[in-house]
């Protein structure tokens, strides 16, 4: 394993304890600096949250942070996706090929995976407190000193702000920061039970509805994961969309997809609990990731839309590419710069294929007539494309400043 230190973070300040978070902090100590997590909340993120698809990209990086095995027993494999419409099959998509331990794409729910994530940093004796939110940064004699809500301060070499859409640390960075981009787009799910649906175990099943987008997934155990996209042009708060009860999803729900030839009916009937719906957001462009030996990675700095499938990926790539940054270049702001030409252009690409494929969810009348013939050529195009899912970090690669 690569053993080079020689740089100037010997401690780092990691702000949110999501995904990003406790990745970074297992990939920081990999390359021999030590870091703290600061959560906002109070408490731990179990059983908080719905179910994500982490793609081969994102199992890469898991591989290179010795977690792909303790992902590949809680999720399951999720290696092909199928367009339909109308009881007809569009097209079929293959996300990737398979990593060379056998690994493919991984369906898990969010709880599962920051379970995973925190459990293990903490095995590796990493410090993770909770209840830590936030209020102000600045740089100080070379160092960075953190304040928290709670009255306590921290300090650092570094600071990186993994906290999320509505990141403290992105204001901090840059008050004049961009809002998250609405897309015109909820979002409500569950897990379904004794319910007979088409399709093999692992196979994405995707529905252009006449007025709603509607997936499912089997599990091998034979229970369902379903989501479903209903349109709302305007965006509402977080109060109102709170504010929805489960019984009140389930008969809007149905509403959306009373006219439609699929499954969505019978999956939703045969599920106890809906999960409370949120609306979609993605950032076009951050245009400043880092300042003052503050940076921001992960949805803090390039939330893209769900659409992408590629949000804890990712995130999971920040984390590992903004380790060895710091590893390798010997001094903050030049690591942060070498970090920032190595991954702006990626995901921006990537929040952009987010935006049309959520775009895509929501057709016309018109666009159904053609979607058989753009879903064609999507198809054609995939399985052209490698840039996506065959990006690969190789950990023992020097990084030059």
């Amino acid at each position: 394993m690569y053993s080079h230190t020689m740089t100037k973070a010997r401690n780092v300040l990691i702000i949110g304890g999501g995904v990003a978070g406790p990745a970074t902090a297992m990939a920081l100590q990999q390359a021999g600096i030590d870091s703290t997590v600061y959560e906002a909340y109070d408490r731990t993120a179990d059983g908080v949250g719905a179910f994500l698809t982490l793609a081969v990209n994102g199992m890469d990086v898991l591989r290179t942070l010795g977690l792909s095995e303790q992902v590949r027993e809680r999720g399951f494999d999720t290696p092909t996706m199928v367009m339909e419409m109308d009881g007809k099959r569009l097209a079929e998509f293959r996300f990737g090929s398979p990593l060379p331990d056998g690994a493919q794409n991984q369906t898990i729910t969010r709880a599962d995976l920051y379970t995973v994530l925190r459990d293990e940093a903490v095995r590796r004796g990493i410090r993770i407190e909770y209840g830590k939110r936030l209020v102000g940064a600045q740089r100080s004699d070379g160092r960075v000193l953190a304040r928290f809500a709670d009255g306590t301060t921290a300090e650092g070499d570094a600071l990186v702000g993994a906290d999320g859409l509505r990141s403290a640390t992105r204001r901090i960075i840059d008050p004049a920061a961009p809002a998250p981009r609405y897309v015109p787009l909820l979002n409500a799910g569950g897990y379904a039970r004794d319910v007979d649906v088409p399709g093999e175990p692992g196979v994405m099943h995707m529905f252009f509805g006449r007025r709603c987008f509607f997936s499912y997934v089997k599990r091998p155990d034979g229970e369902v994961w379903w989501f479903a996209n209903p349109p709302q042009k305007r965006e509402l708060s977080q109060q109102e969309v709170a504010a929805i009860t489960p019984e009140q999803w389930r008969a809007k729900l149905h509403e959306l997809f009373a006219d439609d030839n699929l499954p969505a009916l019978p999956v939703i009937d045969a599920t106890d609990h809906i999960f409370a719906g949120w609306n979609t957001y993605d950032f076009p462009r951050v245009p400043t990731w880092h300042r003052d030996g503050m940076i921001i990675i992960g949805d803090a700095a390039h939330a893209t839309s769900p659409a992408s499938g590629q949000g804890a990926s990712m995130a999971l790539e920040d984390a590992v590419t903004l380790a060895k940054c710091l590893r390798d270049v010997p001094d903050v702001a030049r690591a942060f710069a070498a970090y920032e030409g190595l991954r702006r252009k990626r995901v921006e690409r990537i929040v952009a294929m987010g935006k049309r494929n959520g775009d895509g969810k929501a057709v016309g009348r018109i666009g159904r007539m053609v979607l058989p013939l753009v879903m064609k050529f999507a198809a054609r195009a995939a399985a052209r494309q490698n840039w996506l899912y065959d990006h690969r970090i190789d950990w023992e690669q020097p990084v030059a400043a």
